[in-house]
């Protein structure tokens, strides 16, 4: 199979989705591998370093698409890229469909094959694909709610751990999945007074086996969840319902009984976001402020850490890409039913429920397929 590592084309966007040595993997496997001229060099990966492994360069990303059977990316394909996915083509990456209708239909129109990192699942329900950059994005969010809680960045000065004498920040993530354990960890290492909120009874009991001493878990309720959101300095919404739209927990209503430079930072705005008020944002323009609350909603924070992030994300995508490569969809889906939740949208149809649910259309089994 020619397999193709497309760019990165999102604003300040520098992963890739294939390190060399993944290449490497690959091309051992029996396979082409074609990459599109600097996809690496944003996280630090040259094309020579691809050139050396036996790997292909193309000059764009119409060429890798016109080339290759299947394409790869981390991010979600652009409008610019609609028209270049040919029927039957594997697309494998990130989809977030549930958030983006346009996408959705332009998958649909193409024709082609398209899996979603994010919706590959174990039998225990874990997502192998999202954890690693749950876990970056969760420890970013951390960082990053520091970070604009301090004044120049339009915060209300206030430092996230305290000093002797001075209160803490007080921080509040709601949902305890592995974005909010990853937020809640770095957050309670700075020092600062840390609530996370869940509605899953045995999550809450392990989580107050394993956080530290500074991190409390909460049953949350919509009660609870106003309560502690208002006295907040920084709130982290951490919520995933797998491929389907995040709830719309915090409400703008809330946000007016918030502090004055508090920050919020959702990062699950991937899936539509979980506060009212949020919308997409990018590393060139982070914040806005609605309610004077400042609002931190990039979506694509792991692009900030490019090289950690690429790294992690090969290591988990390489085994199902080499599946997929080996196989054929088909056959992967039929041995491998991890995969076979990754599939969206097949020759058209929507095969993921909560996609088509999020819009109203007709839902078809991957099953008719296979």
């Amino acid at each position: 199979m020619k397999v193709g590592i497309l760019k990165e084309i999102k604003v300040l966007e520098k992963r890739v989705c294939m390190v060399p040595a993944g290449a490497a993997t690959m091309i051992a496997n029996g396979h082409e591998v074609i990459v599109e001229k600097d996809a690496g060099a944003g996280a630090g990966f040259p094309d020579s370093e691809y050139i050396a492994v036996g790997a292909a360069i193309a000059d764009s990303p119409a060429d890798v698409y016109a080339a290759c059977d299947m394409v790869m990316h981390v991010k979600e394909p652009q409008p610019s890229e609609y028209d270049m996915i040919r029927k039957d083509q594997i697309v494998f990456t990130y989809l977030h469909l549930a958030a983006e209708e346009q996408l959705t239909k332009a998958l649909m129109k193409a024709g082609s094959v398209n899996i979603a990192y994010e919706t590959i699942e174990k039998v225990d329900g874990s997502l192998p694909l999202l954890v690693p950059m749950s876990e970056v994005a969760g420890r970013m969010a951390a960082q990053e709610g520091a970070k604009y809680l301090e004044m120049p960045q339009g915060g209300r000065g206030v430092l996230l751990g305290g000093v002797k004498g001075v209160a803490p920040a007080t921080v509040v993530v709601i949902g305890g999945g592995v974005v909010g354990i990853n937020a809640a960890k770095m957050a309670a290492g700075l020092g600062a007074q840390v609530y996370i909120l869940d509605t899953n009874l045995e999550r809450l009991s392990y989580l107050d086996d394993v956080m530290p001493a500074n991190c409390f878990p909460i049953m949350s309720n919509p009660v609870i969840l106003k309560e502690y959101v208002c006295k907040a300095d920084l709130v982290i919404g951490a919520v995933l319902v797998a491929g389907a739209k995040a709830p719309k927990l915090v409400t703008r209503e809330m946000l007016k009984e918030m502090k004055d430079g508090s920050v919020i930072v959702d990062v699950a705005i991937d899936q539509g976001g979980c506060i009212e008020t949020a919308k997409p944002t990018t590393h060139a323009e982070p914040t806005f402020v609605v309610e004077g609350v400042v609002h931190y909603c990039v979506a694509n924070m792991p692009g900030a850490v490019a090289r950690t992030s690429t790294v992690a994300l090969t290591n988990a995508t390489l085994p199902y890409a080499v599946d997929i490569a080996n196989k054929g969809w088909k056959k992967a889906m039929q041995d491998n039913n991890e995969i076979r939740l990754g599939a969206n949208v097949i020759d058209g149809q929507i095969t993921y429920k909560a996609v088509a649910e999020a819009f109203g259309l007709d839902y078809t089994p991957v099953d008719t397929f296979l």
